[in-house]
């Protein structure tokens, strides 16, 4: 099969889909690789590495998508590319539909099958393709949080770890998963006072036995969330429903009477955001002020680290991408239920029930229709 690695086009996104180490992977495997050139650069690969380990180097994104049946990115299709997906084709990236109707009646539209890294899901309900940029969301946040609590940037002027005899910042963590949990390890690591609220008791008690109590836990409630809310300096959002919108656990009323210059941080906002406030934002221009409180909400936060991100990214991708290029979809999606549960649109028809949900339509099985003759 021919695969197709594009320059990603996203406001300062310099991931790419691939490293060098998986396109000589499937080039041994016998597929071809079609790499746009200039899509490692912001991972600080150059073209050549790609060329070497057996690469086909192009220089547009035209070719790239016109010669691949498979295309590998790492966002969700721009504008700007929309027109050059074809009917047929098989694109595998983060998509976060349930947030984004135009791209979803694009794909429904043109016939594209949409395979989502953030919804191929395990048995065990494990998300192995979101982990690994969800744990670097959740590690960023807290160092994002600490430069927007500083005066300079709006924030309340209050240092992450305080100082002999003046109390740190109060940080709250919405969502014990691998966001929110790496989140709340980064912030106690800058020995701020740290509270995680999760809904799942086996989550919250893990982290109490594996912190000891330097990490606060509370159950979640709404009454729970409000007081927390109010007396905090930051709060990271980190919650997730796969596949579907992220439910408003902050409304506008509570960020209304939050402290002023305290910071909200939502890794939510792929999927539409967990503060009611939230809007996405991009690296160019991250933040905006409600009501005092400064938001962060841009949509890919592993964009700036990106060398670490594509090597960790490319970690977990490629074994999908390797069965997806053997055997396609179809196939593929028979011999592994995990990658099944990551097609979100195939042959005109929605087959994730969140992102269904999300826009008023009709969720269908994906594998009734691989079935159908």
């Amino acid at each position: 099969m021919i695969v197709g690695i594009p320059t990603e086009v996203k406001d300062h996104e310099y991931r790419v889909a691939a490293t060098p180490e998986g396109v000589r992977e499937l080039v041994r495997a016998g597929h071809a690789a079609l790499v746009q050139s200039g899509a490692g650069a912001g991972s600080s690969i150059p073209d050549e590495a790609y060329a070497a380990a057996g690469a086909e180097v192009v220089a547009t994104a035209e070719e790239v998508f016109e010669r691949a049946e498979l295309i590998v990115k790492v966002k969700e299709p721009q504008p700007a590319e929309f027109e050059l997906l074809r009917s047929g084709q098989v694109l595998f990236t983060y998509l976060h539909l349930a947030a984004d109707g135009g791209l979803t009646r694009f794909l429904l539209e043109r016939g594209v099958t949409g395979i989502a890294y953030e919804t191929v899901q395990s048995a065990d309900g494990r998300l192995p393709l979101l982990a690994p940029m969800s744990e670097i969301a959740g590690r960023m946040a807290p160092h994002v949080a600490a430069s927007l609590l500083e005066r300079e940037h709006g924030g309340r002027g209050v240092l992450m770890g305080g100082a002999t005899g003046v109390a740190p910042a109060q940080v709250v963590v919405l969502g014990a998963g691998m966001a929110g949990a790496n989140a709340a390890w980064i912030a106690a690591g800058m020995e701020a006072s740290v509270t995680v609220v999760d809904r799942n008791v086996d989550r919250l008690r893990w982290i109490d036995e594996l912190w000891r109590g330097r990490i606060q836990t509370i159950m979640s409630s709404s009454l729970a969330i409000e007081r927390l809310v109010l007396d905090a300096d930051v709060v990271i959002g980190a919650v997730l429903v796969p596949g579907a919108r992220a439910p408003h656990l902050v409304s506008a009323s509570m960020v209304a009477e939050m402290r002023t210059g305290a910071v909200l941080i939502d890794i939510a906002i792929d999927q539409g955001g967990c503060f009611e406030t939230s809007r996405m934002t991009t690296h160019s221009d991250p933040t905006f002020v409600v009501d005092g409180v400064v938001h962060y909400a841009v949509g890919n936060m592993p964009g700036a680290v990106p060398r670490t991100s594509t090597y960790a990214l490319t970690n977990v991708t490629l074994p999908y991408v390797l069965l997806l290029a053997e055997l396609g979809p179809e196939e593929a999606a028979r011999r592994d239920p995990a990658l099944a549960r990551g097609i979100n649109t195939y042959r005109g028809e929605v087959t994730n029930e969140g992102v269904a949900r999300a826009h008023g339509l009709q969720a269908v099985d994906p594998m009734s229709l691989i079935e159908r003759p």
